[in-house]
C-alpha cells in the first residue's frame, strides 16, 4: 500500500481527506498540536505526528521517516483578517512552510505533492492570504518536472461548515442571542461541501499525470451572504445585522480572474465542469470569460437549506 502524509492534517479538511483516503493508502496526518493530532488520530484511526512545516528540519526527519510516495499539503493560516493583522506568520507559513515541504519532498523523492489552495490566490488578488497562496500555487507549478517529484494544487472555495468559517460562527451568535452579525450581506462567496472538497482532492490525485505543473479548480456555485441569512432566519427564526468589515475583504471571489484566461482551459471529469489553470504555457481553447462569484451559478433555497441544516456530526 502506497503512503500518503497530509499536512495540516489534523485540521477540518485534513481530517476528513485522511478518512477517505485511508480506503486507499497508509495515511500520515501530521500537525505542530500535539492535542489536535490527539483528536485527529481518535477521528480518523490514522497515524499522527507532530511537524510544524514552518521547521524544515523537523519537516525533512518525518519525510525521511515516513517515506510518503503523495503528499497533501493543507497546513496553512487561512484567516484573511489575521493574515493581514499578522503577516510575518502568514508569509512563514503559507510561503516559507509550503518551500519547507517541497524541499523535503524533492530531496526524500517523494512521487506527487499536491497543494490545497483558494480562491483568494485567483487575481485581482485583494489580501495577504491570498497572496501567500498564489506565491505557493506559482512555486509549486515552476518546481514540477525539475526533478521526479511532480507538482500540483487544487484551488477551493468556502468549504460549508470548517473551523472558523462563516458558518459556525453564525451558528454560535444565533444560539446566543439570535441576532447573526455579518460584515458585509452584499458579498458574495462560492460554497462547497467538504464533501466536494475531498472529491476534488481525490479527482487531483486520479488525474494527477494530467494536472501536474498545474491548479485545478471546480466549478463552483456561490451564494450572497444575505440570501444565506434570510433563508436561516426564514427557517430557524432570529435575524441579522451588519457590523463592522475586515481587511482584506472583497465583494466578490474569482475562480478565474482575468490575467489567467489565456492559460485556463475547461475540462469534463466524470461529467463535471472543472478549470485546469497553468502559469505560462497558453492553452488551445482558452476560457473566454472570467469565472467570480458574480458570474457563476447560484445556490437555489434548497441547497442553502439542506447547507445550514446538515453541519458536521462533531459541529453539532
Amino acid at each position: 500500500m502506497k503512503k500518503l502524509l497530509i499536512t495540516g492534517g489534523a485540521g477540518f479538511l485534513g481530517k476528513r481527506l485522511a478518512l477517505e483516503l485511508k480506503k486507499q493508502y497508509q495515511v500520515l496526518i501530521t500537525g505542530k498540536s500535539e492535542q489536535e493530532n490527539h483528536l485527529a488520530a481518535e477521528f480518523t484511526q490514522c497515524e499522527t505526528r507532530v511537524m510544524d512545516v514552518c521547521d524544515l528540519q523537523e519537516v525533512r526527519t518525518v519525510f525521511a521517516d515516513f517515506a510518503p510516495d503523495i503528499v497533501i499539503h493543507a497546513a496553512a493560516t487561512k484567516f484573511v483578517d489575521l493574515a493581514e493583522k499578522n503577516p510575518m506568520d502568514c508569509i512563514d507559513i503559507n510561503i516559507l512552510g509550503s518551500q519547507n515541504v517541497a524541499r523535503a519532498a524533492i530531496s526524500e523523492g517523494v512521487g506527487f505533492v499536491l497543494g490545497i489552495s483558494t480562491d483568494k490566490a485567483s487575481p485581482p488578488i485583494r489580501n495577504m492570504y491570498g497572496l501567500s497562496k498564489a506565491m505557493m500555487e506559482k512555486m509549486f507549478c515552476a518546481l514540477d518536472m525539475k526533478t521526479k517529484t511532480n507538482f500540483a494544487s487544487v484551488r477551493y472555495g468556502n468549504v460549508t461548515w470548517s473551523t472558523g468559517s462563516v458558518l459556525p460562527i453564525w451558528k454560535k451568535m444565533h444560539e446566543e442571542t439570535g441576532i447573526i452579525g455579518t460584515t458585509g450581506p452584499e458579498m458574495r462567496r462560492f460554497f462547497f461541501t467538504a464533501d466536494e472538497a475531498v472529491k476534488l482532492v481525490l479527482t487531483a490525485l486520479e488525474k494527477r499525470n494530467q494536472i501536474h505543473g498545474k491548479t485545478l479548480a471546480l466549478k463552483m456555485k456561490s451564494a450572497k451572504m444575505e440570501d444565506i441569512l434570510n433563508v436561516w432566519t426564514k427557517h430557524k427564526g432570529g435575524k441579522y445585522k451588519r457590523i463592522e468589515g475586515r481587511p482584506g475583504e472583497r465583494l466578490d471571489e474569482f475562480l478565474i480572474g482575468e490575467p489567467e484566461l489565456p492559460f485556463t482551459e475547461e475540462i469534463d471529469i466524470d461529467g463535471t465542469p472543472h478549470y485546469l489553470i497553468d502559469i505560462n504555457v497558453k492553452v488551445e481553447k482558452p476560457v473566454k470569460e472570467p469565472l467570480s462569484s458574480a458570474n457563476t451559478n447560484v445556490l437555489t433555497e434548497e441547497e442553502i437549506i439542506n447547507i445550514i441544516e446538515n453541519p458536521p456530526i462533531e459541529e453539532l
